[in-house]
């Protein structure tokens, strides 16, 4: 029966960074409750270079050297990174594909928010498998969704983590080895105009010279947002999670690792409780902040260079976008088992 496996991954970060110094003095948050709730000591801002897509495309350019593939190998490209692209109505996954050199590859554009890679793999996964044309595939994410984030307004503190960066994964089918075992997801609409860019949107257009400050998240009833998030966020992650190891014939005590998104330090620590993992099981992003979708492919480069994931180890990459959809994806690291 044929599967698909991670050949290769890759990612970016940009050299800029910002620490929880400047986080405190522009939002007037003290700084150890920079460090210490949210969990950042640091996390990569963009450079002058960094635009979206070229974030994305030297993530790809470093999967596919792990991958050890030439580019024109390429069957499909998705974007699975932000809809903060370098133009509005601009396909990205088209021009990361002329740069990179994926000359045979036909590309198309898809998000659902922080849980994109997630998506992305299910969707990818999905075309590789029912197609017998297609062999591999790239998955492509940059993220710098910090540009509309501002530190004077406080109902928005949750996102003061975000960072920028990038990250991609080489997907084959019938590699032989870290096998995608299974996916799954959970969606809740109801938050869906909870947390929002208000200005730039078919909405509110055409752009009104008074609005030219307005292009950052709002929440407009507060109250609302943080009761569903508090009585939703954590089952709804345990859910997806526990469905994906399923689906993989797994369950919570066969998890050796969980690549998770970066949150404030009291909810990670309450997911690995949860899990009954341990620190050694997870990596946990303080000098790096949450780069949207691209956290579950950083957390499995750090775990593998820090020696927490090895040959047979089953790891879940899990997720959430605001929107909002909850998403994991479960896997075996190592050869597939016959």
């Amino acid at each position: 029966m044929s599967h698909v496996g991670v050949m290769g991954i890759g990612t970016y970060t940009p050299e800029s960074k910002m620490d929880a110094s400047e986080i405190a003095s522009l939002s007037g948050i003290p700084e150890n409750v920079i460090r210490e709730k949210f969990g950042v000591d640091s996390k990569p801002v963009p450079g002058p270079q960094d635009s979206t897509s070229h974030m994305g495309i030297e993530a790809a350019k470093n999967a596919i050297e792990m991958a050890g593939i030439d580019p024109a190998e390429i069957d499909i490209l998705i974007w699975n990174g932000a809809q903060h692209k370098d133009y509005l109505n601009w396909l990205a996954g088209l021009y990361v594909a002329d740069q990179i050199g994926a000359v045979n590859a036909w590309s198309f554009d898809m998000e659902a928010m922080c849980g994109s890679m997630m998506a992305g793999i299910e969707v990818a996964r999905s075309l590789l498998l029912s197609n017998s044309d297609y062999k591999t595939a790239l998955l492509v994410s940059g993220y710098r969704n910090g540009d509309m984030i501002d530190y004077s307004v406080p109902e928005t503190s949750f996102m003061f983590d975000i960072g920028a960066g990038g990250s991609a994964m080489v997907l084959r089918k019938d590699l032989g080895r870290n096998e995608i075992l299974g996916s799954a997801f959970k969606g809740d609409g109801s938050f869906s105009q909870g947390c929002i860019v208000k200005a730039g949107g078919s909405r509110n257009w055409p752009v009104k010279p008074e609005d030219a400050g307005k292009f950052r998240f709002e929440i407009d009833d507060v109250e609302d947002f943080k009761k569903k998030l508090g009585e939703r966020t954590l089952p709804n992650f345990y859910k997806v999670i526990r469905e994906s190891l399923a689906k993989g014939g797994l369950t919570d005590e066969d998890l050796d690792y969980l690549a998770i998104l970066h949150f404030k330090r009291s909810t990670h620590n309450l997911i690995l409780e949860e899990l009954k993992l341990t620190d050694k099981q997870t990596t946990y992003l303080n000098e790096f902040g949450h780069i949207g979708q691209n956290d579950q492919v950083i957390s499995i480069e750090e775990g593998l260079a820090d020696g927490k994931i090895k040959d047979g180890d089953n790891i879940v990459m899990v997720g959430a976008g605001i929107g909002f959809v909850w998403a994991a994806a479960a896997l075996r690291w190592g050869p597939v088992l016959t």
